[in-house]
């Protein structure tokens, strides 16, 4: 009878997160153990404690999911999981922590089945926030020219910075949308358009995403009223506007959660995988 597999769940905020555990049973785990308010101090201890209770041959039945609302803490806690592991005593391990890998993967993925990336201007607007860094590290990686975006261009010059270290001949220009005219250059030329900012903060207007007539995908990430992308309703999967193909959080949040399940599932196939946004946006291109 094969082992019952097994998910220890590590989350940054003080309760560990209902949407995670379910998502985790509907993927086919058996088993949850769930601990909300972990420092990376803990880390280490928790780790041991799924890892030295089987032997190697039998350590793919069980991972690591990391979460919370504060993706940097999560970052930090799969820093010191990976240092737990020796010779062939390691679990696999997933960052998602507030969604942030599964959505990002998600959205370029979504526009991946329009246009090809590589080569493609795309502009991402609200692009310092934890999904939309990871957007714009996704669509670095696959090519695209991308226009970072945000308030302050001092925060978008960061972006820009820290991934261009990360990938080679990254293709990365920062802009500030403070204003219609600023907004109008950062989108100018794109044929892709991918709003992540705050919850309820207009990026982009209806007015000017007419009036983008290269525009051939916009993406609002934005779930709350009102949208981030004007025109676009969230439950928009690929709906034809003005020409352009157009999506919601709603119709993004389909992928999302398939992503998210394919993943609980895939941590399970061997002992070794660390699942971080390439690695779930890699196994989003197989389903």
């Amino acid at each position: 009878m094969p082992l019952p597999k097994v998910l220890l769940c590590l989350d940054t905020d003080p309760q560990p997160s209902v949407f995670d555990g379910v998502v985790a049973v509907d993927a086919g785990v058996d088993q949850l153990f769930r601990h909300g308010g972990v420092a990376p101090s803990a880390v280490r201890d928790l780790v041991y404690g799924a890892m030295f209770t089987r032997g190697p041959a039998d350590l793919k039945n069980t991972a690591v999911f990391i979460g919370g609302s504060d993706v940097e803490a999560g970052e930090k806690l799969l820093a010191k999981a990976r240092e737990c592991f020796f010779g062939p005593m390691r679990v696999s391990l997933m960052l998602d922590s507030n969604g942030a890998n599964t959505t990002a993967a998600a959205a370029v993925l979504s526009a991946r089945k329009h246009v090809p990336l590589s080569g493609a201007t795309v502009a991402v607007l609200g692009a310092t926030g934890s999904v939309g860094r990871r957007v714009v590290r996704l669509l670095a990686r696959e090519g695209a020219a991308v226009h970072v975006a945000s308030r302050q261009l001092s925060r978008a010059q960061q972006v820009c910075a820290s991934i261009g270290k990360l990938v080679g001949n990254s293709q990365l220009t920062a802009y500030e949308t403070r204003d219609e005219n600023s907004i109008r250059e950062a989108v100018d030329g794109a044929s892709v358009v991918i709003a992540s900012g705050a919850p309820g903060v207009e990026l982009l207007s209806d007015k000017l995403r007419r009036q983008c007539k290269q525009l051939r995908v916009a993406i609002d990430l934005n779930a709350v009223p009102p949208a981030g992308i004007g025109g676009i309703q969230s439950q928009d999967k690929a709906v034809d506007h003005d020409g352009q193909n157009c999506y919601g959080a709603i119709g993004v949040g389909g992928l999302k959660m398939k992503l998210h399940k394919a993943a609980i599932r895939r941590l399970f196939e061997s002992n070794d995988l660390v699942l971080d946004a390439e690695e779930i946006f890699a196994l989003g291109k197989e389903i």
